[in-house]
């Protein structure tokens, strides 16, 4: 005879709720039954299949065997289970434990549910992105076309009010547990490696002769392997039995670790020990305070797991554990400190996890309209369906959905049905790690035997043609990562525009970036794996992705202006070629960058600005701005393509003709009028020199001026001219604006020193 279980005291109440055609929503404790006695219960009273979804396959498998065992039968005749690549049940099946993806896909194949009476979701508190997707569909099925629905949400830590809104009219019904004191301590920190902590506290632990057996939470099944290395000698001494628990183990090993056993037990637990699973006999609970938290992988782009800290509500659920049948004690291995810093509660799947896998069920669902309970956000959404997108998922819908795995991967095998794609899909499925840099010499090898299982079972579901060339292979693998393309020169550029590296034993130019991994030590991350490819695939296999764009640049060395002409794919240029180009603003820019003195005389143009700006103080002619000086460069820069063929268009006079002809035809004549560039002398002319804020002034031999008595002078006789004396060696002996007073006062002491140093020249009185 079984044992009464306090959610026996309640199932009374839920049946007539669901009767009473209502939804029900069951708050119970860790430890009242409710997974193993509220579904079977319902068999009395629905001839349609029960389904009932849980969070992990371990669960699904486990409460299976339980509710079986307790009505006498195997597993897969009225009680079975279905979790991804393992299905034990049959058509006599009634009662169904299942894994919450394999409820969605098989609304895919049977968007009725025809044969399905009453769906329970366990342990709804955690929260899975799957939940979530699994509960929104079946609302929106239920109050559409299949009004006689029913649904039962269950859960240890559920706030009950906001989803009985939900599922209104929905039934809320409590039970109580069966739970007795926990005295909880804390470890504190510990600079030691996990396992070393755990062996510490077991051992501290197994000196006290604790009645019972001790659970340890640990993160994965890595840690639990360590873990037991760590505390088989501690566990021979005390005569207690190492078992340890997590998803892969085969049915029996998992029986083993929650079965009875004829010594105490230190049983070494993945989360999966929180709940849905009852441990009888646990007095001991070891809380590393870690688990696995599904993530999505940065550097591959699929679901991943990693170790973090568990939140509060996660803490408070392992501590249940150890209070199910007597007084319990649990031993944290952090501080109290930290306890408190920790989240209330784990942020729902729904909130922060990337959704191309739930966006590819909609899709083939055809459903736009989702009635979620808490809505994920719409940009996430809108990035899943562009990834798919991209994917080009449509092409193969049916085929890709029906496959248990990430749209990425389910692409590549669909893209090369194959035992080979297989393989690689399974290999980065199963999150066994790749030591090879070629992901094709990675299948080349012998495969670890969980991801040989999981290939396995893929090719069932296939039945793969047999294998075809690499080519074919890669373009597959291109077609799953289609936004991990990179071309190799001195570094890797992807075509996100980002960079990374790679090891220097990779050659091939253009590759995709399989797992790309950050590295604490270096600037770029590094890519772990990768598969060539040729740039023509992406031409073929993604037209709608490259673009041509022809850019104008500027060549540095070759001091010219470029066209680089180029195909792009995202931001990762494929394919290029340059040839000389007209740009006649890009010419003058850089010209203006390496200065006009590579251009113009600098003299020159200086005299010419003075002459400019003394003719202003004059005239209506304007002052030479810089802006004059660029458009002047710019009106002689037009059609050509270098620095050489602007240099020899600004030589001689031509650039300060250029900016003159901007003035106005008046402007010109008056800027001759005012600011002669000569002036005549004695039969020649002379060159007028123009200095900014100084006199304007001429130079030339004594000799030259005689008979002379006014002084030269310009802006229509307004402005004397400073005179230059010069004598016969060409350095001037006297300058003066006021030549009659020369002649008159100084010339007579000077005409007799000149005659004395130049005898040979004429100095008349």
């Amino acid at each position: 005879m079984r044992p009464e279980l306090p959610v026996d005291r309640v199932v009374t109440k839920i049946l007539d709720g669901l009767r009473n055609e209502c939804n029900v929503v069951l708050v119970a404790p860790p430890g009242a039954g409710k997974t193993t006695r509220v579904p079977p219960a319902m068999l009395q009273r629905n001839e349609r299949e029960i389904v009932v979804l849980e969070p992990r396959r371990i669960a699904a498998r486990m409460a299976a065997r339980r509710v079986a065992s307790e009505l006498g039968e195997k597993v897969g005749d009225t009680v079975g289970y279905q979790v991804r690549f393992d299905d034990v049940s049959s058509a006599r099946t009634r009662l169904r434990f299942v894994t919450e993806g394999v409820l969605t896909r098989r609304l895919v194949s049977d968007p009725q549910l025809r044969n399905v009476g009453t769906v329970v979701l366990d342990e709804f508190h955690e929260r899975h992105l799957d939940g979530d997707v699994a509960l929104a569909l079946l609302r929106r099925l239920q109050t559409t076309s299949r009004r006689d629905l029913r649904l039962v949400v269950m859960s240890a830590t559920l706030n009950a009010g906001p989803i009985a809104n939900y599922l209104a009219p929905a039934e809320v019904v409590r039970s109580e547990g069966r739970m007795f004191e926990v005295e909880i301590t804390y470890a504190g920190y510990s600079p030691s490696p996990l396992e070393e902590q755990v062996a510490s506290a077991v051992e501290r632990v197994a000196e006290e002769a604790i009645d019972g057996d001790i659970l340890v939470f640990l993160p994965g099944a890595a840690e639990i392997r360590r873990a037991a290395r760590a505390c088989d000698g501690i566990a021979r001494r005390a005569g207690l039995l190492i078992m340890p628990l997590y998803g892969d183990l085969s049915p029996e090993e998992q029986d083993r670790a929650v079965g009875p056993a004829p010594k105490p037990k230190v049983i070494l637990s993945t989360n999966v020990a929180e709940s849905s699973i009852t441990i009888d006999g646990v007095t001991v609970v070891i809380d590393s305070g870690l688990a696995r938290i599904a993530t999505d992988s940065p550097s591959t782009g699929l679901p991943a797991l990693t170790v973090q800290r568990i939140s509060q509500a996660s803490a408070q659920q392992r501590a249940g554990r150890g209070g199910r049948t007597r007084p319990g004690r649990v031993v944290r291995l952090y501080s109290l400190e930290d306890y408190v810093r920790r989240p209330e509660h784990d942020t729902p799947e729904v909130q922060r996890r990337e959704l191309s896998q739930v966006a590819l069920e909609l899709r083939a669902l055809r459903i736009d309209d989702v009635p979620w309970f808490e809505p994920p956000p719409p940009e996430a959404l809108i990035a899943a369906n562009d990834f798919l997108a991209r994917l080009h998922v449509d092409e193969d819908l049916a085929a890709i959905v029906r496959l248990p795995l990430h749209p990425r991967l389910a692409r590549l095998v669909t893209a090369s049905p194959t035992a080979d794609a297989c393989a690689v899909a399974a290999l980065l499925s199963s999150g066994d790690r790749v030591d090879q840099l070629d992901l094709l010499h990675a299948i080349d090898r012998d495969l670890p035997p969980r991801t040989g299982q999981i290939a396995a079972q893929i090719r069932r579901l296939v039945r793969p043609r047999s294998t075809r060339p690499d080519e074919d292979l890669r373009k597959a693998i291109l077609r799953a990562f289609p936004d991990r393309v990179g071309r190799r020169q001195a570094n890797v550029q992807l075509a996100n525009g980002t960079f990374a590296t790679i090891s220097a034993d990779w050659k091939p130019e253009f590759l995709v970036a399989v797992d790309i991994e950050e590295r604490r030590e270096q600037a770029l991350p590094l890519i772990r794996v990768a598969s060539a490819i040729e740039p023509e695939w992406l031409l073929d296999l993604f037209p709608e992705r490259v673009r041509s764009i022809d850019q104008v640049t500027w060549n540095r060395t070759a001091e010219r202006v470029e066209v680089r002409s180029m195909l792009v794919y995202d931001d990762l240029v494929i394919e290029e070629s340059r040839s000389s180009a007209i740009d006649p603003d890009l010419l003058v820019e850089k010209a203006m960058e390496a200065g006009l003195h590579r251009f113009v005389d600098p003299e020159e143009l200086d005299r010419f600005r003075a002459r400019a700006a003394f003719a202003a103080g004059h005239s209506s002619v304007p002052l030479v701005t810089a802006d004059n000086v660029t458009s002047a460069l710019r009106s002689l820069a037009e059609g050509l393509k270098s620095f050489i063929e602007l240099k020899r268009a600004c030589d001689g006079n031509a650039f300060i003709q250029a900016v003159r002809s901007q003035w106005t035809p008046q402007q010109q004549r008056e800027f001759e009028e005012v600011a002669p560039d000569r002036i005549p002398l004695k039969g020649r002319m002379v060159k007028v020199h123009y200095v900014e804020d100084q006199q304007p002034w001429i130079a030339s031999r004594l000799q030259d001026f005689y008979g002379l008595k006014q002084t030269p002078a310009i802006a229509r006789g307004q402005v004397p001219l400073l005179v230059h004396l010069l004598a016969p060696n060409q350095r001037p002996v006297q300058m003066t604006t006021d030549l009659a007073g020369f002649w008159e006062r100084l010339y007579p002491q000077l005409r007799k020193q000149l005659s004395r140093r130049y005898p040979k020249h004429s100095w008349p009185e």
